[in-house]
């Protein structure tokens, strides 16, 4: 598997090349639509992206883990979790991309 990352950079340089807009404009472009996607997680909301996937936020329930090192009891304190589910679609590219 590649190591590469892409970075909000890589997606603002995209933007750039096929909008058409100034690096600057791309960049503001790319960092507003991250914000909405935050702030609308944070209001514990869905994001849904077609053929890409949905985003949501899980409550977790408090609950007693074990250190696995020691075996100790560890309570585990009651969180927010954010989970990503890919579409169908997406799940097919990325398995076609396994065949190369």
């Amino acid at each position: 598997m590649s190591e590469k990352t892409l970075t909000r950079m890589d997606l603002s340089e995209a933007v750039f090349r096929e909008v058409g807009l100034s690096r600057n404009e791309s960049a503001q472009l790319v960092e507003s639509v991250l914000e909405h996607l935050s702030e609308a997680l944070v209001k514990g909301e869905q994001v849904k992206i077609s053929s890409f996937g949905t985003f949501s936020v899980r409550d977790k329930s408090a609950r007693i883990g074990r250190n696995p090192k020691t075996g100790e009891e560890v309570p585990i304190n009651p969180r927010r979790v954010l989970t990503f589910r890919p579409s169908h679609l997406m799940k097919d590219r990325v398995a076609d991309g396994n065949k190369s």
